[in-house]
């Protein structure tokens, strides 16, 4: 099975999903590897801010980091070589680069539709959005 890295540049947790305004691609991508983990396929995922040793240790990123900065990250190694950089893969790229069936990170169900209601502010003039 080919193994893949992805490195990541510094955000406030591991998997950048925290605080009020969360990247949607930073969703998609948490979901893609959770499901390939149900599969059996581990991608190993590094932020530089919560395993900065991992950039070290790793040659391949290491040597990036030096030539170009972190201006080019995420970084996607697949077999100890970089194969695409500044984003993350699309959902076909992930398919194609482990050479796993199509079908693997097709949907299954219907989205969830979530009722969204207005909360008071309570004062801190957020108008409902953080409170």
């Amino acid at each position: 099975m080919k193994k893949m890295k992805i490195f990541e540049p510094a955000m406030c947790c591991p998997t950048g999903l925290c605080g009020v305004g969360v990247d949607p691609e930073l969703m998609r991508i948490s979901t893609v590897l959770d499901t390939l983990k149900k599969h059996g396929v581990i991608v190993d995922r590094f932020n530089l801010n919560s395993a900065p040793a991992e950039f070290i240790k790793d040659k391949t990123i290491n040597a990036y980091i030096n030539e170009k900065g972190t201006r080019g990250l995420p970084a996607v190694i697949v077999d100890g070589k970089i194969v695409i950089t500044g984003r993350y893969p699309t959902n076909k790229e992930f398919t194609k680069l482990l050479d796993l069936p199509e079908d693997v990170l097709e949907a299954k169900s219907q989205p969830i539709k979530v009722k969204v209601t207005k909360k008071n502010s309570g004062g801190c003039n957020c108008k409902g959005g953080c409170c």
